[in-house]
C-alpha cells in the first residue's frame, strides 16, 4: 500500500450537447475501487445533464494493485480520530483537483457538484463542507461523515443528500442518521434517502434521488 502521486486523474465525459460545459459533476469512489467505476455511474447520469462534464479521479492511494485505490488507508478497528486524520489529510488533494478542473472549464464553485459512493462520500462531505465557497451540491451514497462531533471548521453549507440502503453491512445506516443529524445541527441542509431492503450498494430509488438533487442544484 503506497501513495502513488497528489496530483491526481481520472476519467472524463465531455458534454453530449458538444457545447461548453455548464456545470461539473465529480465523482469520488470507494475504499479499494477507482474512477473507472464511477465513470459508469456518470454514463447513467449524462443523459440528464447533457450539458455538464464529468470527472471520476481515482484515489491518490495504491492498494496493491492500481485498480485497487483509496482516499485514505483504513484499519480494523478504525478510531473517528483516525478516520479525520485520514480524510484530513486527503482533503488538498482533492480540492487542488477540483480547483482545476473548475478552473480549466471556466465554472464557478456554485456549478460545481460532488457525488460519492462509500469512502468517497466521506470525502466528498469532508472537502466540499471546508471550501472558502459552497459547491452546488454534494450527493452521498452509502457513506458518512467523519468526526461528526468536530465540525466547528466547516466554512460552507451547501445541500447535502444521503442515500443509504437499511440493509448495509459495511456502514450502517445507523451512521448515515447520525451523520445527517450532525450536519442539521451545524445548519447544513440535508436530504435522507432510505432504500429498503438495499445492502451496500445504488439502486434506481438512489439514482432518482440523485438526479433530482443535482437538477436542483444545477438547473441555474
Amino acid at each position: 500500500m503506497t501513495e502513488t502521486q497528489t496530483l491526481i486523474d481520472g476519467p472524463r465525459l465531455v458534454p453530449l450537447s458538444g457545447g461548453p460545459a455548464t456545470a461539473l459533476i465529480v465523482l469520488l469512489h470507494g475504499y479499494g475501487s477507482s474512477g473507472d467505476d464511477l465513470i459508469q455511474l456518470a454514463m447513467q447520469l449524462q443523459p440528464l445533464f447533457p450539458d455538464a462534464a464529468f470527472v471520476a479521479p481515482h484515489g491518490h492511494l495504491t492498494l496493491g494493485h492500481p485498480a485497487q485505490r483509496a482516499w485514505f488507508l483504513l484499519t480494523q478497528p478504525m478510531t473517528e480520530e483516525q478516520r479525520r486524520q485520514g480524510a484530513d489529510a486527503a482533503r488538498p488533494v482533492i480540492d487542488g483537483f477540483i480547483d482545476a478542473e473548475r478552473d480549466r472549464l471556466g465554472l464557478t464553485d456554485a456549478q460545481v457538484a460532488l457525488v460519492g459512493f462509500s469512502q468517497g462520500t466521506i470525502m466528498s462531505l469532508h472537502v466540499a463542507l471546508r471550501r472558502s465557497a459552497p459547491v452546488g451540491a454534494v450527493v452521498g451514497f452509502s457513506g458518512m461523515l467523519a468526526a461528526r462531533d468536530r465540525l466547528d471548521d466547516i466554512a460552507a453549507r451547501p445541500p447535502v443528500t444521503l442515500i443509504h440502503g437499511d440493509r448495509d453491512p459495511v456502514i450502517p445506516i445507523a451512521s448515515m442518521e447520525a451523520g445527517a443529524a450532525a450536519l442539521a445541527g451545524a445548519g447544513v441542509p440535508v436530504t435522507k434517502v432510505v432504500s429498503p431492503g438495499l445492502g451496500h450498494s445504488i439502486d434506481m430509488r438512489g439514482m432518482y434521488a440523485a438526479a433530482e438533487a443535482l437538477q436542483r442544484a444545477l438547473a441555474s
